[in-house]
């Protein structure tokens, strides 16, 4: 296995790597919430800005792994209130245009009291 690492995402949060790929190419992003790299920071305090951030923050782990979104096979998303459901799924759907297999769940609570947190599965070609 090979760890995914690149400063246009955030730095983790704890014990553990932006990304990870296993032999043949199957990538695995952690959970990115809408943190600006550069700062650290919030990118807003709405769904639609964090949930932009949190995706564009995937988006770079996987670029940095040679992959992009058009690969995902699946994502795993998290919100911090069911009714932020439609929000970030006009959101979503602008960069998971191939639409992969996904859950969606709502949860307690988020690292840093954010909104929303996306991770991905991804096979490199």
């Amino acid at each position: 296995m090979k760890a995914i690492e690149t400063p246009k995402a955030p730095a983790a949060l704890g014990p553990y790597t932006q990304g990870m790929e296993a032999d043949g190419g199957l990538i695995f992003t952690s959970g990115q919430i809408g943190l600006i790299p550069e700062t650290g920071e919030p990118a807003g305090d709405t769904i639609e800005a964090q949930a932009e951030q949190a995706i564009r923050n995937v988006g770079a782990i996987l670029e940095a792994a040679g992959a992009g979104y058009t690969d995902v096979l699946k994502t795993v998303c998290f919100l911090a209130d069911m009714d932020d459901f439609a929000a970030f799924n006009a959101v979503y759907a602008k960069y998971f245009t191939g639409k992969p297999a996904r859950s969606c769940v709502a949860v307690k609570s988020l690292p840093k009291g954010m909104l929303c947190e996306v991770e991905a599965i991804t096979q490199r070609h």
